[in-house]
């Protein structure tokens, strides 16, 4: 079960970062009404929801973890979890308020990108993934790669 919740834990944390690095790409566009972009705008609407879902899905998935007991540092992560908890809730909340806009420029996702709720965030998620060793950086390695280090 706990293997279960780590691969969980892993996909989210994989997809809040492909939103994001799909998020630097759309704000280098230069897009100015989403109507413009075409497939770009249904991508980008696409990496908003799924940053949406897996960041609302973290609290629960390491509260499950904590409770399965499937960690060397599960009195640790007792603390974390709510600190995560609560930097995904204020990144959740940036989110979800440009998925409202009808239209999303480039601009608007590129602050997106710098707002520290949502750095905050992803670093809270670095580290988890180093903690819980769920290997995600490994996991997205061009084929061939080797980590570094």
């Amino acid at each position: 079960m706990a293997d279960d919740i780590r691969l969980k834990i892993a996909a989210s944390i994989d997809a809040i970062e492909g939103a994001y690095e799909y998020f630097l790409a759309y704000a280098a566009q230069g897009i100015t009404e989403e109507s413009n972009s075409g497939c770009v705008g249904a991508q980008l609407r696409t990496h908003l929801d799924a940053m949406a879902a897996a960041l609302g899905g973290l609290g629960p998935q390491i509260l499950a973890l904590i409770e399965e007991g499937g960690s060397d540092a599960t009195g640790d992560l007792a603390g974390f979890q709510a600190v995560v908890e609560a930097d995904v809730r204020r990144a959740l909340a940036v989110v979800a308020l440009v998925r409202a806009r009808e239209s999303v420029t480039s601009q608007l996702v590129d602050n997106l990108n710098a707002s520290v709720h949502v750095r905050t965030a992803l670093t809270d998620l670095f580290i988890l993934d180093e903690v819980l060793k769920l290997g995600v950086d490994r996991a997205t390695l061009p084929e061939g790669s080797e980590p570094e280090g």
